[in-house]
């Protein structure tokens, strides 16, 4: 009798649906990620960033992304990601909310910004639309003089990624398009073109590789900030 019930138990557990992970993004294990960047643009010329992320999935349903960047061209970011997620019969919908600090020391000013966003992906396809405000302060400003603030109440947030393979495969070639990046949110007509990749060296071991570009000059008449970025780094999966 033992023999049997033993039996019925296993063959039920076998027909139950395996739901430790998205078979189109891959599994949901806490990871690390390294990084090194080197970076060029028109104002601050060549500078190195150093990357830290650290990606937390609670559970199926809601993760949260901790992102820290250290310039060496004294400009420092610090970004918290909230997402929660609902799986659909195709694909997967998100609601990903941002805060972001950014310390440009170089300039004596901080940049902050908080974003509100709607997420769909599917295997090759992964679309984000949403809106963020900004709030910028110089740190030589009088706090008893009449300045204040710079305030931008209503930017656009848009980011469209292409991948060519699914997203679980063990190496994979994507090309970006937005205007927002892990450590930066720009205005909705400074757009950035990228291309990112990824190798899983063993199960939990993958390397990152990703250059991007801002040809800011090509979409109104301020060419000032354009920019190129060449980035490497690593990411260990528990």
């Amino acid at each position: 009798m033992r023999k049997i019930i033993t039996f019925f138990c296993l063959a039920l557990l076998s027909a139950l649906p395996v739901v430790a992970g998205n078979p189109g993004f891959g599994d949901r294990r806490y990871s690390l990620t390294g990084g090194v960047e080197y970076s060029y643009n028109t104002v601050w010329s060549h500078h190195g960033n150093f990357d830290f992320k650290a990606l937390l999935p609670f559970n199926p349903h809601f993760e949260m992304e901790a992102k820290l960047q250290f310039s060496t061209a004294n400009v420092h970011t610090g970004m918290l990601q909230f997402r929660p997620k609902f799986e659909l019969p195709v694909g997967e919908m998100f609601i990903e909310t941002d805060v972001l600090c950014k310390i440009v020391a170089r300039n004596r000013m901080n940049d902050f910004d908080a974003a509100l966003a709607l997420g769909y992906r599917m295997d090759f396809v992964s679309v984000t639309l949403g809106v963020f405000a900004r709030v910028m302060d110089d740190w030589d400003r009088d706090w008893h003089s009449t300045d204040s603030y710079v305030v931008e109440p209503f930017n656009m947030l848009y980011r469209l990624e292409v991948f060519c393979r699914p997203q679980n495969n063990p190496w994979n070639l994507s090309f970006l398009f937005s205007n927002m990046d892990d450590y930066q949110l720009e205005r909705m007509w400074q757009p950035l073109f990228g291309i990112e990749a990824w190798y899983d060296v063993v199960d939990h071991c993958r390397l990152n590789f990703g250059v991007q570009c801002k040809p800011t000059g090509m979409f109104h008449l301020d060419a000032t900030f354009y920019g190129a970025t060449l980035r490497v780094g690593a990411t260990y999966r528990f």
